[in-house]
C-alpha cells in the first residue's frame, strides 16, 4: 500500500488522460494504467478494483455525454430486426439498435466477467497477456485492413465478443475497450456508435467485475479508487464531445491504429 500524495496526483492526472484516450476512441483506460500502476508499486489486487471503479465512474459519465451529444441514440423508437426475432418472449427488448447492442453486450459481459474473475487466481497471467496481446493485435489489423468496405452488422460475431472481451476486463482490468470498439466495427456498426456504446455497457462490466471482487472478500484500497475515479469524471464528457466533433473514417482509422499499438505494447511490455 502507498500513500504519498504526489503519487496519488499523477494518479490522478493518468486516469484524466486515459480516460479521455478511453472514451474518445472506446480503449485504453485498463489497457494502459493497469500495467503503469503495477510498475508504481501496486500490488495486482490493489490495481484491478480501483481501475474498475475508476472505469465505472468514467463510462457512466461519458456515456451519458456521448447520449446527450448524439453519438449514440438510447430511443424507444421500434427498430425491428434479428435481434427482436431472437430475443422475443425471453428478455426485455430495447428499442434503438444502439440500446440492443448495449443489452446484448451487457448480458454476454456478466457472464464474461464473473468467469474472469474466478479465473483469475488460478491461470498464469503471462500466457493470459500474450492471448489478449495478440487478440487485440488482429482486431487492429482487420479494421484496417476493412475500414473502406461495408461489412454487414453481425449479433452473433457481437455475442462473442461480449463474452471473451469481458473476461479479459474481469481477470486482468483491462482488454476490454478494444476488442469490443473493434469488434463492434468489424461487425458493421459505425466508429462513433461503437465507442459510445463501449463507454456506457463497459461501466455495467465493471460492476459486475467490481462486485465480484468484493465478494470475494478482496480488500480494496479505497484510496486508490477514488483517484481513479475523479480523473476519469473530468475526462469523459471531454472525449464524448471530441467524438461529436471527428469524422467518422478518420475516427476508424485512429482506432485502427491504435488497437495495434496496444496489442504490440500489451505484448511487448512481458518481455521487458
Amino acid at each position: 500500500m502507498i500513500d504519498s500524495l504526489w503519487i496519488f496526483f499523477v494518479i490522478g492526472i493518468l486516469s484524466l488522460a486515459f480516460e479521455y484516450m478511453d472514451a474518445t476512441i472506446g480503449m485504453g483506460f485498463g489497457t494502459t494504467l493497469t500495467p503503469i500502476l503495477l510498475l508504481m508499486g501496486f500490488s495486482p489486487l490493489e490495481v484491478v478494483p480501483a481501475v474498475l471503479i475508476g472505469q465505472l465512474a468514467g463510462g457512466l459519465t461519458g456515456g451519458i455525454a456521448h447520449s446527450r451529444l448524439g453519438n449514440v441514440k438510447l430511443n424507444f423508437k421500434n427498430d425491428k430486426g434479428a435481434v427482436t426475432k431472437f430475443l422475443k418472449g425471453h428478455f426485455y427488448i430495447p428499442k434503438s439498435n444502439d440500446s440492443k447492442v448495449i443489452f446484448v453486450l451487457g448480458i454476454f459481459g456478466i457472464i464474461g466477467a464473473s468467469i474472469g474473475v474466478i479465473t483469475a487466481v488460478n491461470i498464469p497471467k503471462f500466457f493470459l497477456n500474450i492471448y489478449i496481446g495478440l487478440m487485440v493485435l488482429a482486431i487492429g489489423i482487420w479494421i484496417l485492413v476493412k475500414r473502406n468496405r461495408n461489412i454487414k452488422f453481425s449479433w452473433p460475431k457481437l455475442s462473442v465478443i461480449g463474452i471473451v472481451s469481458a473476461f479479459n476486463k474481469g481477470i486482468s482490468g483491462g482488454g476490454y475497450g478494444p476488442l469490443v470498439t473493434g469488434g463492434q466495427i468489424i461487425s458493421g456498426k459505425d466508429a462513433k456508435s461503437s465507442v459510445g456504446n463501449t463507454t456506457l455497457v463497459e461501466s455495467v462490466i465493471c460492476i459486475v467485475a467490481f462486485l465480484s471482487y468484493f465478494i470475494l472478500k478482496v480488500d480494496i484500497y479505497w484510496k486508490l479508487a477514488l483517484t481513479t475515479s475523479i480523473g476519469s469524471i473530468f475526462a469523459a464528457p471531454l472525449a464524448a464531445f471530441t467524438v461529436k466533433k471527428l469524422k467518422v473514417k478518420r475516427l476508424e482509422l485512429l482506432i485502427g491504429i491504435v488497437t495495434i499499438l496496444l496489442g504490440l505494447f500489451t505484448i511487448i511490455k512481458l518481455f521487458i
